[in-house]
């Protein structure tokens, strides 16, 4: 089978990661294949054609109970005009009324947050805002003092960064608290869709009035605003990550048991151009899971992107080393496959969708953290609707793979077992390595006991016959203890009359 061939089911021309508009940024799958400018256009026109078109339903409801009213008022001169009036007049007002609600509940965020009212508020309504909406949550200790802990350090790094701004910073703190504390108020109100509304919306006013501040410094504007972001989502984190009006969980859910449906699926079904006998291969791809796990532990959709970044790198470094030659975009997106297959991330579907709604749009149109996110995204598409001509598999195996009634490898199967030196799962090779060295470790382990109790057993044989030979020795060779000789004038009482030692003398010659 070509080479070409055993890519179609993988691999994705790379216009197609480009928004559909043509505008030249990055599109993704959550938003229609577009890019996230031209979302927010497509959303807003959307949103101004509900709005004109519950206007003119309310119009004309309002017509058909202006013709009820007059016909029932023409035909039925007996019943007093007045209470079907007031009914028809009734049933329109609390339409109107609704529509009148649901109109202004959709004004822009901004102009809320940046209105003199919001930036006047009473401290003591702010604290018992904040108060009551600390009070609603009961978390665990454990949980709640880990984040506190990390959202005090943000908060205080967010404010040291914002001394360097001087009055821009002061006014940056001020509208970021202002923003923190009406989401607060309005989280349980709002869908998924419209929290990312909400933020994105702040994104673009803070976005614009910084741009007017340093006079069109980009780079500025992108590192404050990054610093803005931090600070937003990690006091934001626990109430718009995987919402209760979404469905995030649902789709968590769902991945989660489809890739473990996939364990099956090898490097040679995927074409993946790695060799992960070579050690530097291995630990590229171990790296890269570990990354892409990694991603649910952080609060930031820019950190979340980083592992992305990060994971993608080392897969780029893989497949180079393997090939030694650059790695194309066509080794890429089968190779990320293949790292999620074998990561299972933890809430991909949540963290893809947190980072869609919440990550600061230009982020994700250029550069090449937009453009991994998107292969991950095409990647989790593929996921979902692998099929049997995707792996070169012929429909009757591939059912009977995902069903679990037989395996691409059976251990009882000497032809299907991998053999050393292919190219083979390196889990198993690892798991085969592995068991080779525990039975060697064992083996040597024995010898070392059986060398131990030999050991044990010569020194106490030893010690047995040194006592014995000493014990003969004694018995053949008594000890006998003679009476100490005293001295030569030990007895001699006069000794006292006995002339002193002579002395050395020393004569000069």
């Amino acid at each position: 089978m070509s080479q070409r061939s055993e890519r179609r089911g993988i691999h994705v021309d790379q216009s197609e990661l480009l928004c559909k508009k043509g505008c030249g940024y990055y599109g993704n799958a959550a938003w229609q294949g577009l890019c996230s400018k031209c979302w927010r256009d497509e959303y807003q026109k959307a949103r101004q054609r509900q709005i004109q078109d519950d206007w003119a339903l309310a119009e004309k409801l309002q017509r058909e109970e202006e013709a009820a009213y007059v016909s029932s008022h023409s035909s039925s001169q007996t019943q007093p005009p007045q209470s079907h009036s007031q009914h028809s007049l009734a049933t329109f007002s609390k339409f109107e009324e609704k529509k009148t609600n649901e109109k202004t509940r959709k004004v822009t965020t901004v102009k809320k947050f940046f209105s003199p009212s919001s930036r006047t508020a009473p401290k003591k309504a702010l604290v018992s805002r904040l108060r009551e909406s600390h009070e609603a949550k009961t978390p665990s200790p454990s949980i709640t003092r880990q984040s506190s802990i990390e959202t005090d350090r943000v908060s205080r790094d967010f404010v040291e960064f914002l001394k360097t701004l001087h009055k821009p910073g002061r006014e940056i703190h001020k509208h970021s608290r202002a923003f923190i504390d009406s989401m607060g108020n309005k989280k349980q109100d709002l869908s998924a869709e419209e929290l990312s509304e909400c933020v994105q919306d702040f994104y673009q006013g803070m976005s614009d009035r910084l741009l007017n501040h340093f006079k069109g410094s980009s780079e500025k504007v992108d590192r404050v605003m990054d610093q803005v972001e931090k600070y937003i989502m990690t006091r934001l984190y626990k109430s718009v990550f995987c919402p209760e009006t979404s469905d995030d969980e649902k789709k968590d859910l769902a991945t989660q048991h489809r890739i473990r449906a996939l364990h099956w699926v090898t490097i040679q079904m995927l074409c993946v151009p790695v060799e992960e006998e070579i050690p530097e291969v291995s630990d590229s791809v171990v790296k890269a899971i570990t990354d892409i796990i990694e991603m649910d532990s952080k609060r930031v959709p820019r950190d979340k992107l980083a592992c992305i970044t990060s994971c993608s790198k080392h897969i780029f470094n893989a497949i180079r080393v393997t090939k030694n030659e650059p790695a194309s975009a066509d080794d890429f997106l089968p190779t990320l496959i293949y790292i999620v297959l074998k990561a299972n991330p933890p809430r991909l579907q949540s963290n893809i969708q947190y980072i869609t709604r919440f990550c600061n749009p230009s982020r994700l149109m250029t550069g090449e953290d937009g453009y991994y996110f998107t292969n991950l995204c095409c990647a989790v598409a593929f996921i979902e609707k692998l099929d049997a001509q995707s792996l070169n598999l012929s429909p009757e195996d591939f059912e009977r793979y995902m069903s679990g009634q037989a395996s691409p490898r059976r251990q009882d199967d000497p032809a299907g077992w991998p053999q050393s030196g292919s190219r083979v799962n390196p889990v198993l090779t690892q798991i085969q390595h592995n068991l080779s060295v525990l039975s060697s470790l064992e083996k040597r382990q024995q010898q070392v006991i059986e060398g131990a109790q030999s050991l044990e057993a010569e020194l106490t044989e030893w010690q047995e016959s040194v006592a014995r030979e000493v014990q003969e020795i004694l018995e053949r060779y008594p000890l006998d203890i003679k009476p100490r000789a005293s001295a030569i004038d030990a007895e001699n009482v006069e000794n006292d009359r006995l002339p002193p030692p002579l002395q050395p003398q020393v004569f000069a010659g």
